[in-house]
């Protein structure tokens, strides 16, 4: 029986047909039959090219690092101890992906058993692309659309190709990142300096441009500017500034400390995790300083982690060691296509995040007016107690780390831009768990969403690139 209301891909054989996955079935009744793979890929008989890494940017007579086989972890070496941690295996750095088994078994879903055969000839793809002199992007958003694998290091050179952080010429990767690491350097210096820091910078260019005498060894009171002062309250004073400043350090500070609680690459005692969350603090206060517009809003820190941590656990120990700085500019990049959702002053505007959730609202309504109206007339849900979240955090806390790695693949990849796939990924979580959204009331509803099921990834990406295409009437 045809439903009504309802989108005619959704009554056809697509429907209880998926993609392959390992991963348990996206359906949330437990009476709904379990999605089966369509078709299974045989393991090709041929060996995967050696990664291709973006050329590092070395001292003079310093031999690069040898390119990681396919099967090597992730190694990333600690500041302060200089030992290797192996990573997401015997680590406090990496015990990621041992967090991820853990939720995805409390999620009812197994964890990872190996590379599937998918996975293998994609790596094989994605590896022959970036191994060529100029990358063809289109190409890479293509394979990369359904996800990235896992292994060689390959998300984090493709995420910045996908962000624009590299250039598809190969020959002139070593520059740029030269060029910006010593750019973000020079902005570390020069915002998180402290006043009195920069107080006595300019005390030693005065000395040292001014002949030397005794009477030039202490500045006079009437030497000292009243910008100087750290009781100033002028606009242009660096004191005054650094106070205000400080507020938000506070706030950034208390937020990089609550992120990922559940994995000890971002939390513990461990002088790894304490680096790693020095790291994004820094990158969140140059941002805020650089963009007074914006400065910071409360949540930059969760969109910032999946950026850090697929940059610091690149199996290249130079890049690894670079994770910062070029975290920084790709998270600069990212946050372009969401800017207008976090300034306050555009939250009423047709770019603001109440105009971006009013899209999500209709895009529910073209694809599933039954379910809209139950939601928004029958149950009376407004779309921002849910949606909100899940815009402005880019998914991210409604998924295990390791899925949302998957997701941010296909918003990255989407040459239409990260936002409107976003929404069609939103409009498809809607749509996965109809059923009980249908049956539910205001407050069964709102806790669902509040609180998304577990759900096949892969099977949650395969709908929403249906939502592409208007429905016909």
């Amino acid at each position: 029986m045809v439903k009504k209301n309802v989108p005619d891909w959704l009554n056809s054989s697509l429907w209880t047909t998926a993609p392959s996955s390992p991963s348990a079935s996206s359906s949330d009744d437990p009476s709904k039959p379990a999605i089966s793979p369509s078709k299974t890929t045989s393991e090709p008989n041929f060996e995967p090219p050696i990664p291709v890494r973006p050329p590092t940017v070395t001292r003079e007579g310093q031999p690069p690092p040898p390119p990681p086989s396919l099967s090597q972890k992730p190694e990333i070496k600690d500041k302060n101890s200089r030992t290797s941690i192996t990573s997401n295996a015997n680590s406090s750095s990496s015990s990621s992906i041992d967090k991820d088994e853990d939720r995805d078994g409390e999620n009812g879903a197994s964890p990872a058993a190996g590379p599937s055969a998918e996975d293998i000839t994609k790596q094989a793809q994605l590896l022959t692309e970036l191994s060529k002199k100029v990358v063809n992007v289109k190409e890479l958003r293509k394979i990369a659309s359904q996800g990235l694998p896992d292994g060689a290091g390959i998300r984090s050179t493709v995420w910045k190709l996908l962000l624009g952080y590299l250039s598809p010429e190969r020959s002139q990767w070593s520059s740029e990142l030269a060029k910006k690491r010593s750019q973000y350097k020079i902005f570390k210096d020069e915002l998180l300096m402290n006043p009195s820091e920069i107080t006595r910078k300019l005390e030693k260019s005065t000395l040292d441009d001014e002949p030397k005498s005794e009477s030039r060894c202490v500045l006079s009171r009437s030497e000292i500017t009243h910008d100087e002062h750290p009781l100033s309250l002028g606009k242009t004073s660096v004191w005054n500034q650094f106070f205000q400043d400080s507020e938000i350090i506070e706030q950034i500070d208390r937020d990089v400390k609550r992120t990922h609680p559940d994995l000890h690459f971002f939390c513990g005692d461990s002088s790894f995790a304490n680096s790693n969350q020095e790291a994004l603090k820094s990158i969140l206060v140059v941002f805020a300083k650089l963009n007074p517009g914006i400065r910071y809003v409360q949540g930059m820190n969760e969109i910032l982690a999946p950026l850090y941590y697929v940059f610091k656990s690149d199996p290249d120990e130079e890049m690894a060691a670079c994770a910062e700085a070029d975290t920084f500019f790709c998270f600069v990049e990212l946050l372009s296509g969401f800017r207008d959702n976090f300034c306050q002053q555009l939250d009423n505007s047709v770019v603001g995040i109440r105009s971006t959730i009013t899209k999500l609202s209709q895009l529910l309504k073209e694809h599933d007016e039954e379910l809209w109206r139950h939601l928004e007339i029958t149950a009376k849900v407004n779309p921002q107690f849910y949606a909100f979240r899940w815009i402005t955090l880019l998914l991210t806390q409604e998924f295990n780390f390791a899925d949302s790695l998957h997701i941010w693949d296909t918003l990255l990849s989407d040459p239409e831009g990260p936002q409107e796939t976003l929404l069609r990924i939103c409009c498809a979580m809607l749509i996965l768990i109809r059923r009980r959204l249908l049956a539910g009331d205001f407050t069964t509803i709102l806790k669902l969403l509040q609180n998304y099921p577990p759900t096949n990834i892969r099977h949650l990406l395969y709908v929403a690139n249906k939502l592409r295409h208007v429905p016909t009437c």
